[in-house]
Parts: C-alpha cells; structure tokens; sequence
C-alpha cells in the first residue's frame, strides 16, 4: 500500500478542483483523481463549451445594431467549423488551466478511475488498466452529472443530449428542443441566432419556470422575435428518427401535434451520476435526487464527504465550488466560512440575461413574507441606451429594510447580480446602500433607485 493522504478527491470538476486548492493552501497531503477530463462537466459539457457557443451567435447577431450607430457591413456569414474550433479550444485551455492550477498549488493528479473501497482506501486504476489501492483520511466524492433521458426516448445520430450536441460538426436548418428549461432555452438562442428554425416544447406552461415570470415573460418574447416556436403545456409522446430527420408527436390543448425537423435535443435536465453498486457496499444513503450529505458535505458514513451535482440541487458550477471550500474548511476546523443555498446566484444566458439570487418575489409571496419591491429599468439608462442593450430590468426585493433577493434581466446580467448577491449574503440594508457609490456613465448606475 502506498503512502497515505490526508485526502483523496474522485472527480476533477469545479468542487473537487476547489477541494483540492482549499486542501493544498492548508498544507494537507491531496490526490485528485479524474476519470475524463480535467474540468468535469463544467468545462467539457456544460458551462465553458456553450459559453463558447453562446459568445459566438451574439456576435453575429449583434451585426444587426450596427447599421444604426453608422456601421456598415457589406455581407456576415456562419462559419459553423470556425465557431466549432472556438469551442474546442475555448474547452482545450479551461481544461489545461485545471490542470496548472492544481499542479502549481502542489497536488498530484491522476487520471484514470477512482473506486471507494472503505473510508480509508480507495482503488486507483488507470487506463492501461493498472490497479492500485490508496489509504486516505478523508475521501471526497466529485462525480458530477448525466443528463436526464425521458422513458421511451431512444438516442441516435439525429436524437441528442445537451451532451452529444456538443459534438454537432454541421448546423441544422432545423431543431426540436424538447425542455424549455435553462439549457434548452441557451440552445434555443444559439442556434437560433445562426439562423435555424428552432421549436421547444415544453409541458409546463410556460419556459424557464424557475424565474420571475416578468422576466421569463421578456425572454420569451426575446426568443419568439428571433423566430423560436414556443410550444408550453404540450406533451411528447413520441420522438423518431427516420434517417434523414426527426419526427415528433405530441398533443396540445387536446389536440394532435406533429412536427419534424432534422434533429431534435433532449433538455430535460440532468441527474446526479451515482455509482449505486459502490455506494450500496459503502452504506452511503442516497436517492435518485442524489447523495444525502449532512449541513458539513459529510455523507452518513464518517470521513466520506460529497460535493457538487452528485449531492443534487443546484446543479451549478460555482455552488459546487462554494460546498467544497466550506467542507475542506469543516474537515480540518479552519476557517469561518458559512454556506446558504440562498447566497448562490444562479444565470440563464439567454439574449438577454437573466440572473437571480436570494428569493425570488413568488417564493417571499408563498411564504408570507411582504416584501418591497424595487424595480429599475434599463431604458433609463443611458449606457444601455448608447449600446442598444434593448429591454431589461432589474428588481430588488427587501423584508424589514434588508435586501433579501434580486432578479436581473438584460445584458450583462451575470455579472450585474455579483454585486446584489454580496448584498443578500450580507443582509445589507437599504442604509447600507446608501453609501454605495456608482460610477457615471454606466450600466451599474441601473442600481441607483435601489440605493435610494
């Protein structure tokens, strides 16, 4: 047996890259161990790769502004194997920049499988197929996420997931988007900006269901003017692959709907990955939802701790960043860190935006709370004036003078709700804020009225 760790972390995404550069600063002993690429899901199919995407078709179709601030452009055209290399080498130096961060701060990383044998021993196995077993203090479970496949729904060439789109080397005239979720609505914008003809069907009645209707009402209107079929409150009941396209039935308002196009992309959600065999042998309690952890990260059984996707929840990048600091802060009682599912903003990356963190207006209504709403448009700013930002809003929520939640839709969106997110996670009254200066002109100056 080889020399023991202080701790072994199984899946180099943003929670165990975070566990393990929290682990190192502390002076502890730690081996990362990854199974398929450095950055988990994040950075191979999740966050970083749509980005990419997304980054592209807004600049495109950004083109259509410029005529009006006195820019001419004679032709624009797609290159689809252009923006392709974009994104691979977008998820090339993600993936790369895992990889130094870990190395610098002095871990040591290995690739291949890591397999939990008891809480003190885990399995290394790398490609060649070459086992060995490592003893460890503690043990953090990283494992991330799968996307969720509907009953009956069988993959092909021309049915995918938010997965294997990724992977997509020529661009459909035609999509059907099942899922008007988060992801469905960032592949929605996508390829709709590059011209395709896009339809999601979604069986709630409305998309984005999660946000602040205002908002998810914007959106909506954003997606049908770039050509989006929105089709809410339908039911699939069936999806073919015929060869050459793809058939869908479904039924809407009672009433028989069919639709073809030449591929269709599964949006309805993702699951945790649960290696149950190995849990089960482990005793680690767990649902479908995910790994039961207890206010610490640690699962039922001492010294096994679980982080990011495979907990549930959130499925975000920067929640599974925040678990993994405040667990390695609890494991060896160092620091004095707090973590609230509340403080985690969480982003739409339509065109435009929408991000919201703390309580949304729906959620303080159910549970009685009478906040104050403060709402700021973008149409009074002149920055988002200057820059044809076109609709967008933000609205603060305050419960006995503190802020309690934000939603923010427009551009920059994502980065806009960092500063309201500060101000939730610290109960920041409205005399606080008063002493917030904003810079003139800019966008932030939207915050104005929320400052008083």
């Amino acid at each position: 047996m080889s020399e023991k760790y202080d701790l072994i972390i199984i899946g180099g995404g943003p929670g165990g890259i975070a566990a393990a550069e929290v682990a190192l600063a502390k002076k502890k002993k730690v081996l990362i161990i990854e199974k398929n690429g450095w950055g988990g899901t994040c950075t191979h199919r999740g966050c970083i790769p749509t980005k990419a995407l997304l980054s592209c078709s807004k600049h495109y179709a950004d083109l259509k502004k410029l005529k009006r601030m006195g820019i001419n452009i004679a032709e624009a055209s797609v290159d689809f194997s252009a923006i392709k290399k974009h994104q691979q080498q977008i998820v090339k130096v993600s993936s790369l920049g895992a990889q130094k961060v870990l190395t610098e701060a002095g871990g040591e990383i290995r690739q291949g499988a890591g397999e939990i044998i008891s809480p003190s021993e885990v399995r290394f196995t790398d490609a060649s197929g070459k086992s060995e077993t490592i003893s460890t203090q503690n043990i953090i479970i990283a494992w991330g996420s799968v996307p969720q496949i509907l009953p009956g729904i069988n993959l092909s060439e021309r049915i995918l997931t938010s997965d294997g789109i990724l992977n997509l080397n020529v661009l459909p005239s035609s999509m059907i988007i099942v899922g008007g979720s988060v992801i469905g609505v960032e592949f929605a914008t996508f390829f709709a900006e590059l011209g395709t003809k896009v339809t999601i069907v979604e069986i709630l009645d409305r998309i984005i269901p999660l946000e602040d209707q205002e908002c998810a009402d914007l959106l909506r209107q954003e997606l049908i003017g770039k050509g989006v079929v929105i089709l809410t409150s339908t039911k699939l009941e069936s999806l073919k692959d015929t060869g050459e396209s793809v058939f869908m039935a479904a039924q809407k308002d009672g009433k028989q709907l069919e639709v073809s196009a030449d591929y269709a992309l599964l949006c309805t959600g993702r699951k945790a990955l649960l290696h149950s065999e190995e849990l089960d042998k482990l005793g680690i309690e767990y649902t479908k939802a995910g790994i039961k952890v207890d206010k610490n990260m640690m699962t039922n059984v001492a010294g096994i701790y679980a982080v990011g996707d495979v907990t549930g929840g959130m499925m975000l990048a920067h929640r599974a960043s925040k678990q993994a600091k405040y667990a390695i802060d609890l494991m060896y009682e160092v620091g004095d860190s707090i973590y609230n599912e509340d403080f985690i903003p969480s982003v739409v990356y339509g065109h435009p935006q929408i991000a919201r963190v703390g309580f949304t207006q729906k959620r303080a209504e159910e549970e009685g709370l009478s906040v104050e709403v403060v709402k700021s448009p973008y149409s009074a700013n002149i920055i988002a004036r200057a820059e044809l930002m076109g609709q967008g809003f933000v609205k603060a929520f305050f419960y006995q003078d503190k802020m309690i939640g934000a939603t923010i839709v427009g551009e920059d969106a994502a980065d806009l709700i960092t500063p309201l997110a500060l101000a939730v996670s610290n109960g920041m009254t409205k005399k606080q804020l008063r002493n917030w200066v904003i810079p003139h002109p800019a966008l932030s100056e939207i915050f104005t009225s929320i400052t008083g």
